[in-house]
């Protein structure tokens, strides 16, 4: 009889530890569904870090999170201000409008998130989705940091950004060589992209600070070339293009309507080469154009009933230090929350970021077990 149980241990074991790990995913799984059934949103647009890389950890952040939060992307921000001594002596900037010295590309920011995400249990590293963001968008060797990153923290990475091309007063304090939208740099970015499944979360502000009225937007035309020659890249345009300093585009001629920013966004979801384009509406200053009248909120209301397939809920939340801030930014749409329909306001809130991230998730794993030992 000992022989017998002998000779079935080999056998037995690993079917005991298959059938132990197929319980525990079964668990893990049960309970991340039912998270997302009762949680309120997903978050596609998150910084666990601050300009001077400072901030909170993953593990605070899911404090932040509670049940009101399933999941979340997580990710630091790309660019490090430097502290430069003869500009602001001994005041040491921690944002980028408080100085004039430069910024840089701080890479070992996605080490950081690497580890932070590693350092979880596998239940709460379901909830997140890291992304790389450390690489220099106007270099053509940027892509080849990608690709480091993947090979380096394999079963990580969901996609890269938020990184940007164009932004207000940011753009032209980066070293180095001005990032744009035509850069072939770019393009071997995106072509990457494409070929992983890496998500791309991108910033580009759609027109220039204090634009003229009635005047296209100065960057949508080279947006949306560049978005058309990567049609298997899944993008999501971050705030829609709009900034703190680049408002939504407005129409005031009384003899000729012009486009306004709806318009554009409008005309762009329903082109077919830009069906693989989405809109996230993070951050508080694009919340404050969707709410700052009676007019506005019918207006936005009514664009996301029509196209609630290509818009995603985003906080755009630094470093929170506690729930007011980062819940914050969610309760200044509840005029437009309550104008939805529940088909759109789950999809925009939840159901899209699941669709996207998932199949992120899903290709990149793909691409490391072809690509990477």
């Amino acid at each position: 009889m000992a022989k017998t149980r002998a000779w079935l241990r080999p056998a037995v074991l690993p079917f005991v530890v298959v059938v132990a790990a197929l319980a525990g995913w079964m668990t893990t799984h049960a309970r991340t569904a039912e998270l997302q059934s009762d949680a309120e949103f997903n978050d596609s647009h998150f910084h666990l870090t601050n300009y001077v890389q400072k901030g909170i950890d993953a593990r605070a952040f899911l404090k932040i999170m509670g049940t009101r939060v399933s999941r979340s992307t997580l990710f630091g921000i790309p660019l490090q201000q430097t502290w430069a001594y003869g500009n602001s002596g001994d005041f040491a900037p921690t944002y980028y409008l408080q100085t004039d010295a430069p910024l840089y590309y701080y890479s070992f920011t996605d080490a950081y998130i690497a580890m932070q995400y590693r350092g979880l249990a596998k239940e709460e590293q379901a909830r997140f989705d890291p992304m790389i963001t450390g690489f220099n968008p106007a270099d053509m060797y940027g892509v080849d940091h990608i690709r480091r990153v993947l090979q380096t923290f394999p079963s990580v990475f969901t996609g890269i950004g938020e990184f940007s091309i164009h932004k207000e007063f940011v753009s032209s304090k980066v070293a180095g060589e001005t990032a744009s939208l035509t850069n072939p740099a770019l393009d071997r970015i995106l072509e990457f992209a494409a070929e992983t499944g890496l998500v791309v979360i991108l910033h580009s502000d759609i027109d220039m600070p204090f634009a003229k009225p009635d005047t296209e937007p100065v960057y949508l035309a080279q947006m949306k070339a560049l978005l058309k020659k990567h049609p298997r890249a899944s993008i999501i345009w971050a705030h829609i293009g709009l900034g703190r300093i680049v408002h939504p585009v407005q129409v005031t001629s009384q003899t000729e309507r012009s486009p306004g920013q709806l318009d554009l966004v409008e005309a762009m979801v329903n082109d077919p080469q830009l069906r693989h384009v989405n809109f996230d509406i993070s951050w508080d200053e694009v919340a404050k154009y969707a709410v700052a009248s009676p007019q506005a909120i019918a207006r936005v209301t009514a664009a996301l009933n029509k196209y609630p397939d290509r818009f995603l809920f985003g906080t755009d939340t630094v470093a929170p230090s506690g729930p007011a801030p980062y819940y914050g930014v969610f309760d200044i749409w509840a005029p437009v929350w309550k104008g939805l329909t529940p088909d759109a306001s789950l999809k925009i809130r939840k159901g899209n970021y699941e669709r996207l991230f998932n199949e992120g998730r899903r290709r990149v794993r793909e691409w490391e077990k072809a690509n990477v030992r």
